[in-house]
């Protein structure tokens, strides 16, 4: 399996812990996106493909960047899609990926998140929801299309969220502490603090996008 991670411009105060204290631990290759591939240099990690308009880099940040990256995609500052979105089609593009980990997607800027959050529904990366994850200091998201479902509890997250980000029909939580039952939901809502009651919960859905959240306080 190719796992691709890439590391975008969120605050460093939101990476998971592993990223800033054992980053050459985190299996597979990296992908920057503008100004995280200068903080993936700075954490010894060397992408094998960089992408961004750059405009938040003075020229000696720059420079430092393609000094030691090999593959760089620029991209014009006014462009229909966001670096995060470059980064994303360019991982399943050209890397094909199996496995896509988005770091420093959430944080700061609320609209930022968004964009990284609602992108998975675009028809050029809905067939590869199931693939995507974003990670950050306390939550793990997820994607989901129909079907049923085997989610596994992360040792350090308690709490578990299901939200849809479309309408979906005959939604059940099958063996979380709180269930539903063969539901259609005709707009987004968010089902927070659930909780695992073993390793793992099981759900389903026939039609839609589901995401889920681990988290911890």
């Amino acid at each position: 399996m190719k796992r691709i991670n890439i590391l975008v411009g969120g605050p460093e105060a939101n990476w998971p812990q592993v990223l800033q204290t054992a980053p050459q631990s985190i299996p597979g290759d990296w992908l920057g996106v503008d100004r995280g591939t200068l903080r993936l240099l700075k954490l010894g990690l060397t992408p094998i493909l960089a992408v961004g308009d750059f405009d938040s880099l003075d020229d000696a940040e720059l420079k430092t960047i393609q000094q030691q990256v090999a593959n760089i995609h620029y991209a014009k500052p006014e462009k229909d899609d966001t670096d995060s979105e470059l980064g994303l089609s360019l991982a399943i593009k050209d890397l094909q990926a199996d496995e896509i980990v988005l770091y420093g997607a959430t944080g700061a800027r609320i609209d930022h998140f968004l964009v990284n959050l609602f992108m998975i529904l675009e028809p050029r990366f809905i067939s590869h929801a199931e693939q995507i994850f974003i990670v950050d200091r306390r939550n793990t998201i997820q994607f989901f299309r129909p079907g049923h479902h085997e989610l596994s509890q992360e040792v350090d997250k308690h709490y578990l969220a299901f939200t849809n980000l479309t309408p979906v029909t005959n939604f059940s939580i099958i063996d979380a502490k709180y269930r539903l039952s063969h539901v259609d939901l005709s707009y987004s809502q968010a089902f927070a603090s659930n909780e695992f009651i073993n390793s793992t919960v099981h759900f389903e859905f026939d039609s839609g996008v589901i995401c889920t959240v681990q988290s911890r306080d």
